[in-house]
Parts: C-alpha cells; sequence; structure tokens
C-alpha cells in the first residue's frame, strides 16, 4: 500500500552518520561486473523490509516470494512486514545496524529515496537497468518517479534507484448497498458529490469513512480536493519545488473545503483517533457511504462485500468536463540498500518480483499492476473498476505526485497541520502557513 513515509531529522541524520558511503556515494556497477546466475552463488538469505500487510498485498508478496525460492532454492528470502508506521519507526535501525536489510521499500521523493540517494544508502541501478531492462518494463512516469540524481537534490530525474511493483491512483470507493438506500447514483459530478455527502448525513449515515491517526491518510482527502482547485501543472511544479506556494489561495481553499467537511460532519468524529489499516473493516462492516483511497484496499473490501463496493475517479466539477487531477503513480518502489552482502542477488529478486508473470500475480491477488501483466485481467467489478481509471489516469495524463514527496520532513509537517484542520484547532491558513514554513526552510536549503 502505497502510504507516504515520515521522515523525521534524527532518521535522516542517523542514516548520514551511520551508513557506509556517506560522503563517497556508491558507484554504479560496470556491466561486465553483474552476475546473472545467482543459482551458483550458493546458499544466500536475502532480507526484504516491506509493509504490504494488507490481505491482498500479503498475499502476492508471499506468493511471489515462495516462487522465487522456487526457482532459486539456493536463496532464502527473509521476509520483514510491518504496518506502514512500524516500519517507519524501525527505519534507523534498518539502515545504520550491523545486519542491514537487503531490499526495501523506499518511498519516492524527498523525505525517503532522495534523503537515502544522499545519505549514499541505496544502490543506482542503472547497471543492472541496462541488463535486466526495468525502465522498458514500466510507462516512463512509473520510472521518472524512482529516479533521483546521485546528490539526492532533484526527484525526477537522474540514477534509477527502485522498481514498483504496483501503481495507484487515488479515488472513491462506495458502498452500492448504501446507494441504494440512499436512493443516488454514483455520482457523476463533484457538486453531485457534495449534495450526497448532506444527504447521507442528514439520514445518518456517515458520509466519508477516514481513519488518521496517523496523519498521513489526511493527504489522500486533500489531494483529492486540490483536484478541485488546481491545475496538475500547479500541483506538479509545487511538489517538485519549480514554483508556487502552499499559500497560494487554491491551495488554501482544498483546506477549508477540507475543515468544512470535518464541521459538516461528513467525516466520522472520531477521525483522527482511528487507525488507518482498519479502515476495509469498517467502510465493509457498513461505517460510511464512501471511503477516499487507492488501490491498496481493494483487495480487502472485495474479499468482504463482493460486487458490493466499487470505485471510481474524483468527479470534475460539472458532469461532462474532463476528469479533474488527482494523486498517484508509483506504489512504494523496491530499492536495494548499499550495505547489502547481496546486490546481484537483489537485483535478480527486483527483477523477478516486477516481470509480467509477477504483474499476473499482483492482478490476480486484487492489486494494480505497475506493469504489463502477461495473461491477467481483473475479474472483480471493483478490480475492472481500478485498471480502468488507472488506464484513464495515466493516458489523460492526470496524475500527480504525492504531496508528501515535496520536502524531507513535509508528510509529517503537512500530516500534522491537516490533523489539526480536521480537528478544528488550526484554521486552513494556519496550517498551510507551517507547511510553507517547512517548504521554504527545504527549498533554501536544497
Amino acid at each position: 500500500m502505497r502510504k507516504p513515509i515520515m521522515v523525521l531529522a534524527t532518521v535522516l541524520v542517523a542514516v548520514a552518520a551511520c551508513t557506509p558511503g556517506s560522503g563517497s556515494k556508491p558507484k554504479p556497477k560496470p556491466v561486465s561486473s553483474v552476475n546473472t546466475d545467482i543459482a551458483k552463488d550458493g546458499p544466500v538469505t536475502l532480507t526484504v523490509w516491506d509493509q504490504e500487510v494488507l490481505g491482498g498485498q500479503n498475499e502476492q508478496m508471499q506468493k511471489l516470494n515462495a516462487a522465487f525460492h522456487a526457482k532459486y532454492p539456493n536463496v532464502t528470502i527473509k521476509r520483514v512486514s510491518r504496518s506502514f508506521s512500524d516500519l517507519e519507526k524501525t527505519l534507523r535501525l534498518a539502515l545504520s545496524g550491523n545486519t542491514p536489510p537487503d531490499v526495501v521499500e523506499a518511498n519516492q521523493g524527498y523525505g525517503i529515496m532522495a534523503a537515502l540517494v544522499k545519505a549514499g544508502a541505496l544502490v543506482p541501478l542503472d547497471a543492472y537497468d541496462r541488463v535486466y531492462g526495468f525502465r522498458k518494463r514500466f510507462p516512463a512516469g512509473v520510472s521518472q518517479l524512482n529516479s533521483v540524481t546521485p546528490d539526492g537534490k532533484t526527484i525526477g530525474s537522474g540514477s534509477l534507484y527502485g522498481v514498483s511493483m504496483t501503481g495507484e491512483a487515488v479515488g472513491i470507493y462506495y458502498n452500492t448497498d448504501k446507494l441504494a438506500k440512499l436512493g443516488i447514483q454514483p455520482p457523476v459530478s463533484f457538486g453531485q458529490f457534495e449534495q450526497d455527502l448532506a444527504l447521507a448525513k442528514n439520514r445518518g449515515e456517515t458520509p466519508i469513512y477516514f481513519a488518521n491517526l496517523e496523519k498521513f491518510p489526511a493527504i489522500h482527502e486533500l489531494g483529492v480536493l486540490l483536484g478541485q482547485t488546481t491545475d496538475k501543472g500547479t500541483l506538479r511544479n509545487l511538489v517538485f519545488g519549480q514554483g508556487g506556494a502552499w499559500t497560494d489561495p487554491s491551495i488554501v481553499k482544498a483546506a477549508q473545503k477540507l475543515a468544512d467537511w470535518s464541521r459538516n460532519g461528513y467525516l466520522p468524529k472520531t477521525a483522527n483517533a482511528g487507525k488507518y489499516n482498519d479502515s476495509p473493516n469498517a467502510f465493509a462492516s457498513g461505517d460510511g457511504v464512501f471511503l477516499i483511497g487507492g488501490p491498496w484496499f481493494a483487495a480487502d473490501l472485495e474479499k468482504k462485500m463482493g460486487s458490493k463496493v466499487r470505485f471510481m475517479l474524483p468527479p470534475p466539477a460539472n458532469a461532462g468536463q474532463p476528469q479533474p487531477p488527482t494523486l498517484g503513480g508509483p506504489g512504494l518502489p523496491l530499492a536495494i540498500t548499499s550495505k547489502s552482502k547481496h546486490p546481484d542477488v537483489a537485483a535478480a529478486y527486483l527483477d523477478f518480483m516486477t516481470n509480467p508473470q509477477a504483474m499476473d500475480v499482483v492482478t490476480q491477488t486484487g492489486g494494480l499492476a505497475a506493469a504489463k501483466p502477461a495473461t491477467a485481467e481483473p475479474v472483480t467489478p471493483v478490480g475492472r473498476d481500478i485498471f480502468n481509471a488507472y488506464r484513464v489516469a495515466s493516458e489523460g495524463d492526470i496524475l500527480v505526485p504525492y504531496l508528501d514527496y515535496s520536502t524531507t520532513t513535509f508528510l509529517d509537517t503537512l500530516g500534522a497541520a491537516l490533523q489539526e484542520i480536521v480537528a478544528g484547532r488550526k484554521t486552513p491558513e494556519e496550517g498551510m502557513r507551517e507547511a510553507q514554513r517547512d517548504y521554504s526552510r527545504f527549498l533554501a536549503k536544497k
């Protein structure tokens, strides 16, 4: 599941101080030195850290890890899988300890991937790309967002540092039974969507199920609202540090709408106390008419709700208008740590986990494959919804990067500000000023 990683300053300091390669960045391996015949390497234990803990994601990892071991019996996968937040808390130890992982999911953006590249903690994949053809496997936008310049100062260009198994587009899940009970259809405009929220509230329903204890989930809600107030070019420039400010009127307007949703009772009163990973269970149990999220919820929801759960992209302001921008792109990529004693084996693992047959497994377990599957196609209604939504979003070029990519600490800063806005303890203007201060400090030091 794509969940932005919150990076504390102490984590980054520890990485820079403790990771070999700080001050002397790892250099791409010559093609001649890349070993692809890992079956002859003898017994190898490859430690992999991931946060694929929800049902379908966990299933895909289990199946693919087992298949990799079947192909290479000499390689044992030691998988460490925790929730996103729990994995984040152990990041410093994972990177600076004596037994670091070989492969880790390293979130894109300045917060994790660029910071680790700057610290010399990740292996550039350029040499492996020439052997395995990673860039040819994915749409250009996927590889772009998994790329960083060697100095860690620019994301979206430079060397490839990770490969993603999944693609993502943030949209709106809806409970078909709830809609039928309310006498409404899936909204074709954002105005209609908000009318549906008011109707659901008046009928005693929770309009949008929302759990925000970990702070980062609110960024998905804000992203959907930004799609209504801000064009994609402005959002992309803002995330990449190429213009604009988080205090601009269109940004504050979206934050104000989030505050209005909370004040109007469209979000649960206990939103800031709910655990994000509990969202599928709560929504499937009837708490909420709508649920904002990405493909990471699909498998669990489908197992519990069957055809009663469906998915749609956020609708345009008015029916018939072009699709508005929404958050999305590649899922968290698998990256090789510079401390790995088995980088060639790790590279073979990355190749295996993203080949067309692996994309079949991702599709069959309810995920959205980042690359083209060999044969599999979604078979469930919600699976087809998500597949088609991602195709529309990709072909229409409406996906914008996740907002936390903006600085090394932006998820923590923006997430905290949004949590206060949802709780009514800060105004949208105050929250966005806090975000802008973080953003300005980062750009000044970049």
